[in-house]
């Protein structure tokens, strides 16, 4: 297939966390996130949804978007991450340090978020996942956009950026997404799920699905 996705392992996934490397460059990918607007997009679409809905965000890192969301009163929030709890989370928020593969068929099915994750996985692993990821009544995602547009954006950023960004932003943008690639991967349409796709503009793929 032309210009189908690849995938190569990044950087930061084999660096140690205290790594002054690794610490850079998660500097710039919190920059690059507030740039690409993913939790301004995400927290628009939570609007709609009672905040005692349980919600799950895989991929969680450190915890910024669900700190946000503990802030803005959300009351039954679960991170899973293998990376060991922040010191500052609240207490409020349960931190699942496992694998996904294996906590997510555990997790509450409510709402479903993940932002800059799910590019990691082929699209074996992610057809695999269909089960888990379509009980939840809400997806929302936000993923890199497979496209020549997101790679011009990037140059411009490289610059700014460590070494071990650069080589991970262009990976990741390998890795992305394009419309119809998710959904089909999951069969949404025949699970009985509505979806939108729709494309930030700085070059950000994003699946809203919701049940009826």
């Amino acid at each position: 297939m032309k210009d189908a996705r690849t995938l190569v392992p990044e950087i930061l996934d084999s660096l140690p966390s205290d790594d002054p490397s690794a610490q850079r460059s998660r500097r710039d990918l919190r920059r690059i996130n507030f740039l690409m607007g993913n939790f301004r997009w995400l927290r628009r679409s939570l609007q709609d949804i009672p905040k005692d809905t349980p919600l799950v965000e895989v991929g969680s890192g450190d915890g910024s978007f669900l700190k946000m969301l503990a802030a803005a009163g959300w009351e039954n929030l679960t991170a899973i991450e293998i990376a060991p709890r922040p010191n500052d989370l609240p207490d409020s928020i349960d931190w699942i340090r496992e694998d996904m593969v294996a906590a997510l068929p555990k997790s509450k099915g409510g709402v479903l978020i993940a932002n800059l994750f799910w590019h990691h996985f082929s699209d074996e692993q992610l057809s695999s996942l269909a089960p888990h990821i379509t009980r939840f009544r809400h997806i929302l995602l936000s993923e890199p956009h497979r496209s020549p547009f997101a790679s011009a954006l990037g140059l411009t950023l490289v610059p700014f950026i460590n070494h071990v960004t650069r080589h991970d932003m262009f990976v990741s943008i390998r890795a992305g997404f394009r419309n119809g690639e998710l959904p089909g991967l999951w069969k949404l349409s025949l699970h009985g799920i509505h979806f939108r796709e729709t494309k930030g503009l700085l070059g950000s793929y994003r699946l809203h699905t919701w049940r009826e």
